[in-house]
């Protein structure tokens, strides 16, 4: 089932890349008591996700942690030398860059896209949330187009 707004993120396991190496992170360190923008790509150096998913909140995050967001977290099903590569080529060191690569928290947030047709295998549908101390408020799901996961669609909602 898919997670809807009025739901609590369920509880699991991120990666990040820690001065040290991955470091494992839990949803309580990431919602728990924050406003926290999350959005997903279906793949970190993928077109659509490079060229202007990303770039997006990169070019906001000012205006969009103006609005009182304390994190904006990007998440995609990769592993975490990747996000990590990926957030680098991007100057996204005022994102959170978070690994699902296993894809387990996608699963249990129910928002998998079946990428096998593409050779990419289990992957995220591309969304971006706002989540108010691990309450979904705001849950936009693109069906096709980067639309209302958009950093512009989310600073508009914000």
């Amino acid at each position: 089932m898919t997670i809807q707004v009025g739901d609590k993120i369920p509880e699991g396991m991120l990666t990040v890349m820690g001065a040290e190496g991955p470091t494992g992170i839990s949803t309580a360190d990431i919602f728990t008591g924050k406003k926290v923008v999350l959005f997903a790509v279906p793949g970190a150096f993928t077109p659509t996700c490079s060229m202007a998913h990303l770039p997006g909140f990169v070019v906001h995050v000012d205006d969009i942690k103006a609005k009182g967001v304390d994190t904006i977290a990007c998440m995609s099903v990769n592993d975490v030398f990747v996000m990590d590569a990926w957030g680098k080529s991007a100057n996204a060191e005022h994102l959170m860059m978070l690994a699902d690569g296993n894809a387990t928290f996608t699963e249990a947030l129910g928002l998998v896209l079946d990428g096998t047709g593409f050779g990419m295998g289990t992957r995220s549908k591309r969304f971006a949330m706002i989540v108010d101390d691990g309450v979904v408020s705001l849950l936009n799901v693109d069906a096709a187009a980067l639309e209302g996961s958009s950093a512009e669609a989310i600073l508009a909602a914000l």
